[in-house]
């Protein structure tokens, strides 16, 4: 059994590419799994960092993979060419880091059929740079793993993509919305009681962060009131 966490596994079952680049390949195990449990043909396991790299060489010889993943030291994906993967993974960074990788590499993820990202931060930058770089996104989940809330991103480019994205999609994902997607739910009400905390420290004075109550109440009000409404809106 190939040791992959919970949403390392959800990120690699939204893997429908035949040749993927893994960008930022750690251990090596979601490439290994998209071989031995997803009938992915080869894989690029990617990474800038030699300490990665040892270790997913090692691991994948251990499961007699090395024909079939090539263990590449890369800034993003800037060691393969357009068209020699046709989808990707970018997992487990920040959000910019993310949104430069891309760049840096536009014309590589312009030919792939799909991207799957899961952005740890700036989520909602994420899916606006997407839309204004033509990229649509065609499918997302949300799954809940060792105490944190992870969003994960199909994506691919579309050159007469019109797609247009308000604030609500950006902050909570415009397909995770028509999903109505429990983890969403769940997302959406943990998230509340938090906001609804910070409101109660800065009425209180105990908030010692905050210089500006009433901008940061007024803020954290807005957010209170979005989530509320969507809420209203996605509960059965």
């Amino acid at each position: 059994m190939v040791p992959v966490s919970k949403r390392m596994k959800k990120i690699a079952d939204m893997v429908s590419a035949k040749r993927v680049a893994d960008i930022g390949c750690d251990h090596g195990f979601v490439g290994i799994y998209l071989i031995k449990e997803k009938g992915v043909e080869h894989v690029f396991a990617m990474d800038i960092n030699d300490g990665p790299l040892k270790r997913a060489y090692e691991h994948v010889n251990e499961f007699g993979l090395s024909n079939r993943i090539d263990v590449i030291k890369s800034d993003g994906a800037k060691a393969i060419k357009p068209g020699d993967a046709d989808g990707a993974v970018i997992a487990g960074m920040g959000g910019r880091l993310t949104e430069r990788i891309i760049l840096d590499s536009i014309d590589v993820f312009q030919k792939m059929d799909e991207m799957i990202l899961s952005p740890q931060s700036e989520i909602d930058h994420v899916r606006r740079f997407l839309i204004q770089n033509g990229f649509d996104i065609i499918d997302e989940d949300m799954v809940f793993d060792e105490s944190k809330f992870y969003v994960i991103i199909k994506c691919s480019y579309d050159a007469n993509m019109k797609r247009q994205i308000d604030d609500i999609s950006a902050l909570y994902g415009p397909v995770l919305i028509e999903k109505k997607h429990p983890v969403l739910i769940d997302y959406l009400k943990d998230r509340l009681i938090k906001l609804e905390d910070i409101v109660e420290r800065i009425g209180s004075g105990t908030d010692h962060k905050s210089d500006k109550k009433s901008t940061r109440t007024e803020e954290v009000n807005g957010e209170i009131d979005l989530i509320r409404g969507l809420l209203n809106k996605i509960q059965d």
